[in-house]
């Protein structure tokens, strides 16, 4: 809509194929291109081909580009410029991130220092249980448990009231479970977004976990995205999808991985490697 309005030239495939999605831009002589979840993992998962970059592409848009399939992209089909976004058709929490090099790669937005002082107490993130999916609550206070930035957590945005969210059809139920009421103070409102994400100290948004997505395991919880995110660099792995699985016997999940290797590494894939690779990556993504 957005093309259409401002006199841009808008091509529309019939269906998406990762055989003739080059070809279409080729033909088009597209310079931008729409994305959305693991489109640019099903193109990086193709043979690759002498004419990659033979196109006018220099820039995407949309948002669910995974970090471990963003640089790896970039560099064979040369788009350098992404731009990535973290935002729901419903919700009121969206970022956005333009990306033309490595320091702002994987992430799905950036705040300069002003915006972070503004926003301070705007949208934060608090401490859920990850069994239940209930926002901890201080024994003595009754308050919500806010997590440092850099930690992350869910992201709640104070909202003035109900009305910022124009509910869910015909289910009125699921529209109140989006707000939460006296989570720092009596009397306030929160929106809650549903996505974990984090801060780091220059600004730069990273997604975290889908709420649910997140399992405990001996006492800590691991992300199952982050988790994934390492799995997906180690050599010859195309995708890596990570869930919790329950074990007789044993309180919360152990982690589970499917990995989908390319095909060209089969024969040869370093699965001691990934082994010994994975061990560590648990221990760093458990917090």
């Amino acid at each position: 809509m957005t093309q259409m309005m401002n006199g841009i030239t808008l091509c529309i495939g019939k269906r998406f194929s990762t055989s003739r999605f080059w070809d279409d831009a080729r033909d088009s002589r597209a310079t931008w291109f729409t994305y959305v979840g693991e489109t640019a993992r099903y193109l990086l998962a193709a043979p690759p081909s002498p004419r990659d970059k033979h196109h006018n592409v220099r820039g995407m848009y949309g948002n669910g580009l995974r970090p471990d399939v963003w640089i790896k992209f970039r560099e064979r089909f040369g788009v350098s410029e992404v731009v990535e976004f973290f935002a729901s058709s419903e919700g009121v929490f969206q970022t956005a991130n333009y990306c033309k090099g490595d320091y702002l790669a994987a992430c799905v937005g950036h705040q300069g220092a002003i915006s972070r002082y503004m926003s301070r107490n705007l949208m934060v993130p608090v401490l859920i249980d990850q069994g239940t999916g209930v926002i901890v609550r201080d024994p003595k206070t009754g308050f919500a448990i806010r997590q440092p930035f850099e930690t992350g957590g869910e992201i709640i945005v104070a909202v003035p009231d109900t009305a910022v969210f124009a509910g869910y059809y015909k289910n009125p139920e699921a529209t109140q479970k989006k707000f939460e009421r006296n989570v720092f103070k009596k009397g306030d409102l929160w929106y809650r977004s549903g996505d974990a994400l984090k801060r780091t100290t220059d600004g730069r948004w990273f997604f975290m976990d889908r709420l649910g997505d997140t399992f405990r395991w001996k006492g800590e919880n691991v992300s199952t995205a982050e988790v994934a995110e390492v799995l997906g660099k180690y050599p010859g792995v195309v995708e890596a999808n990570v869930y919790g699985v329950a074990l007789p016997s044993h309180d919360g999940r152990a982690g589970c991985a499917a990995v989908y290797l390319d095909p060209g590494h089969k024969q040869n894939f370093d699965f001691a490697g990934l082994l010994k690779y994975d061990l560590p990556i648990i221990r760093h993504c458990s917090h």
